[in-house]
């Protein structure tokens, strides 16, 4: 009975140790995917002053010509806006400036075009709403464009490292665990 008590602990604690150090690889793992994507872009992100912006205009457009380029085949909301004593254009995130420097902000569904409406109508009313709110700038002077959210922030870094993080310090709380609960039982069987 004894033998086979010592048996079943030894398989335990070789299961445990094997979830304890899997847990340490896979945050390992994690770290460098994270470090190698995600902070490059946080530490090239030139927006990084936040300022407040003073709603100007907003103006939904839809189909239009404009500077001689067709707008897609979607609504897209154009807000104006002022910060720091000049006027400038915002821009939901550094997506949404690259995808289509026309639309402030893109609708999530562009498929179908009810539906896009509709989320652009509800944005459009929430600027309405609230004229003033947090925005980020570049430091160059010349910049006509402001930013509503940034993607890479420092926010959403730390946020990304919260579960490796997590993953880690729970393998190794179960690696010393199981380390512990060996020498104690050592201890035990010489006593």
């Amino acid at each position: 009975m004894g033998k086979k008590l010592v048996m079943a602990q030894k398989r335990g604690e070789t299961r445990a140790l094997c979830l304890g150090v899997a847990m340490v690889v896979c945050a390992v793992i994690t770290y460098y995917i994270l470090c190698t994507t995600m902070l490059p872009l946080h530490q090239k992100s030139v927006w990084t002053q936040e300022t407040m912006c003073h709603l100007i205009d907003t103006d939904i457009r839809d189909q239009e010509l404009l500077e001689g380029k067709r707008v897609p085949q979607y609504p897209c909301l154009w807000v104006n806006v002022s910060s720091m004593g000049r006027s400038a254009v915002l821009y939901h995130t550094e997506n949404t400036r690259d995808r289509n420097k026309q639309c402030s902000y893109i609708p999530r569904n562009v498929e179908n075009y009810q539906m896009a409406q509709a989320d652009v109508e509800k944005v459009r009313a929430k600027f309405q709403e609230h004229r003033v709110f947090c925005c980020f700038s570049t430091p160059q002077e010349n910049e006509t464009s402001v930013l509503y959210q940034r993607l890479y922030g420092s926010q959403n870094l730390l946020f990304s490292l919260f579960w490796p993080t997590f993953l880690l310090t729970g393998g190794l709380l179960i690696i010393v665990m199981v380390k512990i609960n060996q020498s104690l039982s050592i201890l035990a069987a010489q006593k």
